[in-house]
């Protein structure tokens, strides 16, 4: 029987389309829904100008799944670092020529395009990149500890320390989100557990050094924000946003007020990107809204481990593994932070809300684990590949290191 154009088109893991297809889905209504009222105060009227900007976004990103699903995963084997040293090139131009927004300088205009680029999700999947080549390459020394050091923590501590000063929040996501896929790819655990103990006192430093050189600092910033989730009493100001979410996801409940019926998206800051979760439950409530968002980012989770397992080498399974767990984990922190169980962190839910860096991130990070899946099936159906694509990069898969 021949295949159908979408077969031929769309390859790899069906189930893993299907997500992108419900993402997308999502997004959309979402989108726009959240930000009429902001459209149409700041854009002269134009209540569709992020529905159209987010549908935009999202056929780029969708072309970009595509182009990267049909790439050969061993180039990232062997560019990861000098794309590693182009993504910190890229936190450092920042503090150079970065543009400040919400009282943080986060991200690079583009010059020409007016496109802001945050660099911080470029260097988030960078790393994930290096860690899984490093992981494959060195998988037989992970007992050496200063080998670890040298060819691990190092490169986390440094794009970890260059997004620190401005966005505290991605800095521990991206280092926690390193501790796991290290030990996923089998470091001992005594060797995170130090690196975490590093870590704390390095970030406790930081903060008190940076309060001494510079009054204009985040680090109050910072204390407000885990002070407010502790205690439960956050300022006028500072708990805004929190409150605002838990009023749309209270008043959302089990079925939601139905599609464009917010209240809270003219209230809510960041509502079509941050907090994006609460207006959806607030709509389409948890049956519609929450369970099935939670659901698709665990059968993600799933569908990952299945491709990981299939992988007959070290790299492909690292890499796909390190791009679910950062896809994952960003998921879950935004849901979490919008249902009041962890501090606001300022993490999109990917691809779902209104962005641009973070969409196209994200996009190629799927596109990556599609180009696993699609090699991976081919060798399980036993079709031709081309030449690049017949050897992996790596070591053999092999039994865990002992702790």
């Amino acid at each position: 029987m021949q295949q159908g154009w979408l077969t031929k088109t769309f390859k790899g893991d069906k189930a893993i389309w299907g997500l992108v297809a419900l993402f997308m889905v999502y997004s959309l209504l979402a989108v726009y829904s959240s930000s009429v009222g902001v459209a149409f105060m700041k854009y002269g009227g134009n209540t569709t100008y992020f529905l159209k900007s987010q549908f935009l976004m999202l056929i780029i990103s969708l072309a970009i799944i595509v182009v990267v699903h049909y790439l050969p995963y061993r180039i990232y084997f062997s560019m990861a670092g000098l794309i590693l040293i182009g993504s910190v090139g890229l936190l450092v131009l920042t503090f150079a020529l970065g543009s400040r927004v919400n009282e943080a300088i986060r991200s690079i205009v583009i010059p020409g395009t007016g496109f802001r680029l945050q660099t911080s999700d470029v260097a988030k999947v960078a790393l994930v990149l290096y860690l899984a080549r490093s992981l494959a390459k060195y998988q037989k020394e992970l007992n050496n500890f200063m080998l670890v050091s040298k060819y691990f923590i190092l490169p986390v501590g440094i794009v970890c320390g260059l997004i620190m000063p401005e966005n505290l929040s991605t800095a521990l996501m991206v280092f926690g989100m390193s501790m796991i896929i290290m030990f996923i790819g089998r470091v001992p655990f005594k060797f995170l557990l130090a690196y975490i103990g590093i870590g704390v006192v390095a970030v406790l430093l930081f903060a008190m050094v940076l309060t001494v050189v510079k009054k204009d600092n985040r680090v109050q910033v910072w204390k407000n924000r885990i002070e407010q989730f502790i205690s439960g009493k956050g300022s006028e100001d500072g708990d805004y946003q929190s409150n605002q979410a838990k009023i749309a996801i209270s008043t959302g409940g089990l079925f939601g007020k139905a599609p464009g019926k917010s209240t809270q998206r003219n209230m809510l800051p960041q509502s079509n990107s941050d907090f994006i979760f609460a207006i959806i439950i607030e709509e389409y409530g948890l049956l519609f809204g929450a369970i099935p968002l939670i659901l698709a980012y665990m059968i993600l989770l799933f569908r990952g481990i299945t491709i990981a397992k299939k992988c007959e080498t070290a790299f492909p399974a690292f890499l796909v593994l390190g791009l679910i767990v950062m896809i994952v984990i960003q998921a879950m922190l935004n849901m979490m932070v919008a249902v009041g169980l962890f501090p606001v962190t300022g993490q999109t839910l990917p691809m779902v809300s209104w962005g641009r860096t973070s969409v196209l991130v994200m996009s190629f990070s799927i596109g990556a684990i599609l180009s696993v899946s699609r090699v991976v099936d081919a060798r399980i159906k036993k079709e031709k590949l081309p030449e690049e694509e017949i050897s992996d990069e790596g070591e053999k898969i092999y039994e865990p290191a002992k702790t």
